[in-house]
């Protein structure tokens, strides 16, 4: 295994945004990568593709920018250089979770990538969450759209084909914290799911690879009826790592039900900072340049995952936020070196 990815030391410590002036440029400029680091991209399976949640963090200066720029030039420039990073060749678009995005919106980020990147795509939550909610986010009425399958075409699955093409890599549907009383309920989620699928399903007859996945935030709804659902709409269960669901090993028996299948997981926050622990760990992690809340079992437990799922030629997108581990770029690094172990074990 190679224990040196930058050149000097196991990880690289950029120098701190606040140390150096902030670039002015037309673009934002990709780090050279390194020829250990670009050794480990090729002993990748091809058909995995990592990537990070958004991609609009200065502290990434060395990791992934060549400079310190603002987080607005690299939320409207810092894409391609993203894609430049022998490592990520798929990002999620959190975005359009709050908000529906045109078919021009998508086509504009699609032309700021390689032809060989994909996007993992969240739907807008008028469609995932059961509930209206306040500013604050609490739940005020019943949503009349939840899980409305013409909805969903129109605001989601149609504009992101059209607008990225054959760099759509996966659709996926989080469904919000469900109200109480639907989920002592459950039977009246099922249906409703299974026609938004297989609508979605039926709406992709010319675009078969693109991966339909389903992520819950409770753990009451990882049940057999769930794979049952899924099963029937060739839709596959995403993994999400957060605080709000159970470890990555307790949810593993469900996916193998769903076997062969692709891999889509989205390592969203660190269980420790607990299920609302988003502004804890924001304000821990920042700039996000380092490793500030190791979680070395669940990287573990996801290495022989994705070496599995890869192994036996599935495709495996892999996203991982900053909140996972303090840097969402080192995060990606790291696993990717216990993939090459477990891919090369006679070399450790």
């Amino acid at each position: 295994m190679q224990d040196d990815l930058f050149g000097a030391g196991a990880a690289p410590v950029p120098v701190p945004p606040s140390a150096r002036p902030s670039k002015k440029s037309a673009g934002v400029q990709a780090v050279a990568p390194t020829a250990p680091l670009l050794a480990l991209a090729q002993d990748l399976p091809h058909t995995l593709r990592m990537g990070v949640s958004t991609w609009s963090y200065p502290g990434w200066d060395g990791l992934v920018w060549d400079g310190v720029y603002d987080a607005s030039t690299l939320s409207r420039k810092g894409l391609t250089a993203l894609s430049q990073h022998p490592l990520m060749r798929t990002v999620c678009v959190d975005r359009s979770f709050w908000r529906p995005l045109s078919t021009e919106q998508y086509a504009q980020i699609a032309a700021q990538v390689p032809e060989d990147f994909r996007f993992v795509v969240k739907c807008p939550n008028v469609i995932t969450d059961a509930l209206v909610r306040s500013e604050e986010g609490q739940g005020q009425q019943r949503n009349s759209a939840f899980l409305n399958p013409c909805l969903a075409i129109e605001q989601f699955v149609q504009p992101a084909l059209q607008g990225l093409g054959n760099k759509l890599g996966v659709l996926v549907y989080q469904l919000s914290p469900l109200p109480w009383e639907l989920l002592r309920q459950p039977d009246q989620l099922w249906q409703p799911l299974n026609a938004l699928l297989a609508t979605t399903r039926a709406a992709l007859v010319a675009a078969p690879d693109v991966i339909v996945a389903v992520e819950v935030r409770d753990p009451l709804l990882l049940q057999e009826a769930f794979i049952q659902v899924l099963q029937s709409n060739a839709a596959t269960m995403c993994l999400g790592l957060h605080g709000k669901m159970p470890p990555i090993e307790q949810q593993l028996p469900l996916l193998r039900k769903l076997w062969p299948t692709p891999l889509v997981c989205r390592w969203n926050l660190n269980t420790t900072f607990g299920p609302f622990g988003y502004t804890a760990a924001q304000e821990k992690h920042q700039p996000f340049s380092e490793i500030r809340s190791p979680a070395p079992h669940t990287r573990n437990v996801l290495a022989r995952t994705i070496h599995g799922i890869a192994g036996a030629g599935q495709p495996a997108f892999v996203t991982i936020s900053n909140d996972a581990e303090g840097c969402a770029p080192i995060s990606i690094q790291l696993l990717a070196a216990q993939l090459q172990s477990l891919a090369n074990p006679s070399s450790n």
